[in-house]
């Protein structure tokens, strides 16, 4: 007899989940369980390290957990508060024997799973958020080439294609009896937050809403025409819109990649093709990027050596004077730049931006504003529904030219930006501030 705990990070699907398979194939009882962050938690920046419609998404996405959970005969458990406390706490409220969790090769998730051993909890973790199993790769994660462009030749030279879909467990072991630990409501949570279950019925938030955009997508002309649309600042479908599924985990890049193989089989592949797979190449990239520097891409140099001045602090230090109030004019989108007042009104109201709005947006806070680039990636985390530790960490690095890339930095040209991609002044009308 077996008591293990399922712990939920950024996985938060039933199929094309190895961890959640073994969880199932080993324990007696299973407790799924979810851990939200305390409701003040803040960055080292000052300001909450969760906006509210970030909040409201995540919610979204538990409710549909616990509703595929309940279909197999169980529930999710969610609960609040520091992970490791509340973890250990719950090991020994259940007696169980462990926990089984996803591995995230990130520090405050590594640190996680060190804290929890160190009370002697064993704590097993599977590597399984990339395209590609790390296992097949032509290369150890330390001997990856830095360059993008290198890594993904290196890949596309042996013929490496996306890991198999794991299935979705069959059943998964019940709830040891007499459990007594109580669940956050989700459903008072929702209408916290401005929403409720009635509400929430149109909510785009979960596995089953993912596979249905998958179906829409991959239903007409939509992915031939992606490499000349993805640059776009807004419309419909101009992108894929697959990042805040993934971000959640409710589907997963291996999910995705069937789906596009399916689709060039029966209907052709091209450049657009093509460049769905060249994303997540960069989405996998980033992530054995962060097997190989870890905390080093979290440092304000980056990968360059640090300043012998001292100029250049590997601890973040809190914003003051002009920089503080330079950084929340930027944040509230009064800057002297409309396009970067648009997206950063854009991002507010909606929790999304482009890809190419939020390189403009970041390029501007570091290159015209001059303030620390880990501000930005944080308020990104704070607001974005498609926050993705890896990404964003790894995007924020390529743009301010500390990470791998040898071109040493981008700094984008605003006037060439806006005349290219909003040349008669719409996206700046529809976010105008009001």
């Amino acid at each position: 007899m077996s008591t293990l705990i399922y712990w939920f990070r950024n996985d938060l699907r039933l199929q094309d989940s190895p961890a959640l398979n073994q969880a199932c194939r080993t324990a007696t009882h299973l407790i799924p369980v979810f851990v939200l962050a305390p409701e003040d938690a803040t960055t080292r920046w000052g300001f909450p390290r969760e906006s509210e419609p970030r909040k409201r998404y995540l919610t979204e996405t538990l409710v549909a957990l616990d509703a595929q959970c309940r279909a197999l005969g169980t529930r999710l458990l969610v609960l609040q508060g520091d992970a490791v406390t509340t973890l250990a706490s719950l090991v020994q409220s259940t007696q169980a024997d462990g926990i089984i969790c996803e591995q995230i090769a990130a520090p405050e998730e590594q640190a996680e799973i060190e804290q929890l051993r160190e009370q002697g909890i064993k704590v097993q973790y599977l590597w399984q958020s990339t395209m590609l199993d790390l296992a097949t790769l032509p290369f150890t994660p330390r001997q990856m080439p830095d360059v993008f462009t290198q890594f993904r030749q290196k890949l596309e030279s042996t013929g490496l294609r996306a890991r198999a879909v794991a299935a979705r467990p069959e059943r998964m072991p019940s709830l040891p009896e007499n459990l007594a630990v109580e669940s956050v409501c989700l459903k008072q949570r929702l209408e916290h937050l401005g929403s409720s279950l009635e509400a929430n019925s149109q909510s785009s938030a979960g596995t089953s809403q993912g596979q249905q955009h998958l179906d829409h997508y991959f239903s007409d002309e939509l992915p031939h025409t992606y490499k000349q649309t993805r640059n776009q600042l807004f419309g419909t479908d101009y992108a894929t819109s697959f990042s805040t599924w993934l971000a959640t985990g409710a589907l997963s890049a291996p999910m995705i990649v069937e789906r596009l193989t399916q689709y060039e089989a029966a209907r052709g592949a091209n450049d657009g093709t093509y460049w769905i797979w060249f994303e997540l190449v960069w989405r996998d990239y980033f992530r054995f990027l962060h097997l190989k520097y870890g905390r080093a891409l979290y440092l304000r140099q980056g990968l360059r050596k640090p300043d012998p001045s001292g100029d250049a602090p590997s601890l973040a230090e809190p914003l003051s004077g002009i920089a503080l109030k330079l950084f929340e004019q930027w944040t509230q989108g009064r800057t002297k730049n409309a396009l970067v007042n648009a997206g950063m009104n854009e991002l507010a109201a909606t929790g999304k931006m482009s890809n190419r709005m939020r390189q403009i947006v970041a390029s501007y806070l570091i290159y015209d504003l001059r303030i620390d680039w880990r501000a930005g990636a944080a308020w990104f985390e704070s607001q974005l529904l498609d926050y993705d530790v890896y990404s964003n960490q790894g995007n924020w690095l390529y743009i301010a030219g500390l990470g791998t890339d040898p071109r040493g930095g981008r700094r984008m040209n605003l006037e060439k930006q806006a005349l290219e991609h909003d040349p008669k002044g719409l996206y700046r009308k529809q976010w105008a501030q009001t």
